[in-house]
């Protein structure tokens, strides 16, 4: 896409004041050089509205909270990186398919998760952002952006939303496995990335800021956002499989459940099938202009609490309570 102007404010103002912000127009790159940066992870990050992004990202998702023009019957599935992104795209995939393809035939067999859900603002599996335009409805797209970034049009059209979480201290292992797998000469160590995560610095970061946006709003309109966490899908895939279907409009019927198709959904699209798929063992996804990852490294181990085999246990209990605190009042709960 052609870079297009970026309406930006010329003062920080308290957002709950009557404060009329002043605006000017700046090209995406120059607006995203003017933010403040920071070093620490795989490459710089830079902040805005109080999150923190890899520059080449935040100037695509500017392009489409201004560009992006959503439908009353998209299916958007919002996660932070490393909470079940692949697992939720197979499950709704899945899910909102299951009249077209047979399990024995299944285009995830032949195609990776992050394949056939194309992310709103990344470029992937050939896709590029104006492409998503000319999707037939209804959509299924992908989005890591916080709840505040996304079009204000989401809601008001009534796009149903589905938010994976994840627990904050499996999520941050996974994410310092993934920064050093997939980015060249990045060697973090977890002390380092535990340290810049407790302050809230990390990608997509703060995580607790992330999670209760999305909180929020499926607490305000239940109906059109639901909120999941990865240790619930877990721990009852089959009853997360007849919610998802529900939440999308397309519920089990009593002859589906009587021939076991939320089991062979969750047998298609578990961890242990989709990493022993050649598909998802070799190839790459592309994630960006001239970016591509290893198939391989969006799967690790998919486990609940593998954080205690990285972290101390003082590491877990600080960070505890560290998104307690966070947290505290707004209802959520890890």
């Amino acid at each position: 896409m052609a870079a297009q102007p970026i309406v930006a404010p010329s003062m920080i103002s308290d957002p709950e004041s009557s404060t009329i912000q002043e605006e000017y127009v700046l090209p995406p790159k120059d607006f995203v050089a003017a933010l403040p940066v920071r070093e620490g992870w795989s490459e710089p990050l830079v902040q805005y509205n109080n999150y923190w992004f890899r520059p080449r990202l935040l100037e695509r998702i500017l392009l489409v909270k201004q560009d992006f023009v959503p439908r009353a019957d998209d299916i958007i599935l919002a996660t932070q990186p490393k909470c079940g992104t692949t697992w939720i795209k197979a499950l709704a995939f899945t899910i909102t398919n299951r009249s077209c393809y047979g399990f024995g035939d299944h285009p995830l067999l032949t195609r990776h998760p992050q394949h056939v859900v194309p992310f709103i603002e990344i470029p992937a599996a050939g896709l590029i952002h104006t492409d998503i335009h000319t999707l037939s409805s209804p959509r299924l797209l992908a989005t890591h952006v916080p709840m505040s970034l996304l079009p204000p049009d989401t809601r008001s059209v009534g796009c149903r939303v589905v938010y994976l979480c994840r627990d904050p201290k499996d999520a941050l292992v996974s994410r310092l496995h993934f920064e050093n797998k997939a980015f060249q000469g990045t060697n973090l160590s977890m002390d380092s990335a535990f340290s810049m995560f407790c302050e809230g610095f990390s990608p997509y970061g703060p995580f607790w800021d992330h999670c209760l946006g999305y909180w929020r709003e499926s607490v305000t309109r239940p109906d059109s956002v639901l909120f999941l966490k990865y240790e619930e899908i877990k721990s009852d895939p089959v009853n997360t499989v007849r919610k998802l279907a529900k939440f999308l409009g397309v519920p089990l019927t009593e002859e589906e459940e009587r021939s076991g198709v939320a089991q062979e959904v969750v047998r298609l699209c578990s961890f242990e099938a989709l990493t022993n798929l050649q598909v998802n063992q070799v190839g790459r996804v592309r994630l960006g202009d001239n970016i591509f990852m290893s198939n391989s490294v969006f799967y690790r181990k998919g486990e609940v609490g593998d954080w205690a085999n990285h972290m101390s246990h003082e590491m877990g209990d600080k960070l505890d309570r560290i998104v307690q605190q966070k947290l505290e009042g707004s209802g959520l709960v890890f």
